[in-house]
């Protein structure tokens, strides 16, 4: 086991990592950016480091101060939690290349599945479904048309580096996939640096389904189960459940399988999830995100194991804690993200001073934040502020408690996204379990 690691995070996500590494008996340091001094989960680290300005920049992005602060602070390891440098293969490599273990994939594993199209090769390779697409990168637009004729329209480009739904364009026709192209590849050299582009066929409204792996470094991997992920805004989640309505018995065990199968291609060790789109009784690989995600709280609620202390145990060199038929599902479990934002100004950032907090509380309710009253959301990062997690014995008593925290959360003097949330757990679409990818577009033209 590791004796100090760094958390390279910040807000609930460092917060959720300190307290995993002390119960396991890890001395912690915390960075921080200048943004985020005083906040008060930096006392629960053994030792915190400055490492630059507010701007994500030159702070939480920048690899050469972070590993400054590890080596001064003398660090086994680096946990990156999710967001900023989490699945950046370079930061991997460089963490181990200055003798610290990056509590993570490997850099080479990342690299081969964060190419989207690699990683689809990898995945048909090892009979795990893949939505009807080019066989790699496409060498331009003519090659693009020829096969959207072959699929039939509408298709989606995407950029092999993507992420976020950047990078990302839906075609309906041959000159709208001509411009989609052109626009795809710009974007994706903007952000990523990188301007590859395949094309798959798009899949209209399907769920959006993930499972949760973890792997050791002795070859074992096993599955948590599923994440239902479907009611997401241009491509990000709102809200996430498990189990999800939509899968059979058969369905949740052919898409464990397959998870599995391409995590050992991949050589995976640590936290990930295994991304797939679901239409009717079919599933279809996206994706792996390679990194503890921040909905993993329900997958913990199900399952009753802490999937941030396993990460830290499997990176130190430990086998796997569980094995795969000892792994047991209780209940219903449900997340929802609240964001410091204003949904009816097209979910414009709402920075500023949290005048008045109160949290819900009573059996079956957990909430991860690093927020209080008086704090100041700062506006230089990510909207995300705090998780409400509700678990329950089924679905319908999930849903219950949910919209009981819902009306009892009280977050004053900025913008948040709750009062949305709690429109949409009593919608009847949802109350049901009917509900897909189109189900936030929808809502909003009701």
């Amino acid at each position: 086991m590791f004796q100090r690691i760094l958390v390279a995070n910040r807000g609930e996500i460092a917060l959720r990592i300190l307290r995993a590494a002390t119960e396991l008996g890890v001395e912690t340091v915390a960075v921080y950016s200048m943004g985020d001094e005083g906040a008060p989960y930096l006392d629960l680290a053994d030792e915190t480091i400055c490492i630059g300005p507010a701007a994500s920049g030159a702070s939480y992005l920048s690899i050469p101060s972070i590993i400054s602060a590890a080596e001064v602070a003398d660090v086994d390891a680096i946990h990156p939690g999710y967001g900023f440098l989490s699945e950046n293969a370079a930061f991997a490599e460089t963490c181990r290349e200055s003798n610290i273990e990056f509590i993570g994939p490997s850099h080479e594993t990342m690299r081969l599945l964060g190419d989207k199209a690699n990683a689809r090769k990898l995945a048909q390779a090892h009979k795990v479904p893949i939505v009807p697409g080019s066989d790699g990168l496409l060498k331009d637009e003519k090659e693009a048309v020829k096969i959207a004729e072959e699929f039939g329209y509408p298709v989606l480009i995407k950029a092999t580096a993507g992420g976020g739904g950047r990078g990302m364009r839906v075609a309906h026709n041959d000159m709208s996939l001509v411009n989609a192209f052109h626009q795809a590849r710009a974007e994706a050299q903007s952000a990523f640096g990188d301007a590859g582009v395949y094309v798959e066929k798009y899949l209209d409204n399907p769920r959006h389904v993930e499972i949760q792996i973890i792997g050791d470094s002795h070859g074992s991997v096993i599955h948590l189960g599923e994440r239902e992920c479907s009611v997401q805004r241009r491509h990000q989640k709102l809200l996430e459940e498990t189990p999800s309505p939509a899968l059979t018995r058969d369905m949740r065990k052919k898409m464990g399988q397959a998870a599995i199968r391409l995590a050992k291609a991949a050589k995976y060790v640590g936290a990930g999830t295994v991304e797939f789109l679901v239409e009717g009784k079919h599933f279809y690989f996206i994706e792996v995100n390679a990194r503890i995600q921040v909905e993993h709280p329900i997958t913990e609620m199900v399952t009753s194991i802490d999937l941030l202390k396993e990460q830290i145990r499997v990176a130190s060199g430990e086998k796997l804690s569980i094995e795969q038929n000892r792994v047991r599902w209780h209940g219903h479990s449900i997340e929802v993200r609240i964001n410091a934002e204003d949904p009816n100004k097209d979910f414009a950032p709402s920075p500023g001073t949290i005048s008045r907090y109160i949290a819900p509380g009573g059996p079956g309710i957990r909430i991860d934040t690093h927020i209080f009253g008086g704090y100041r959301v700062p506006p230089h990062y990510d909207s995300l502020i705090a998780k409400l997690i509700v678990h329950g014995p089924d679905r319908q008593a999930a849903i219950r408690t949910l919209e009981r925290a819902l009306d009892e959360y009280v977050i004053e003097g900025i913008k948040t996204t709750i009062p949305l949330l709690r429109e949409i757990v009593r919608n009847s679409y949802f109350v049901k379990g009917d509900y897909n990818t189109g189900f936030i577009d929808e809502f909003f033209q009701l």
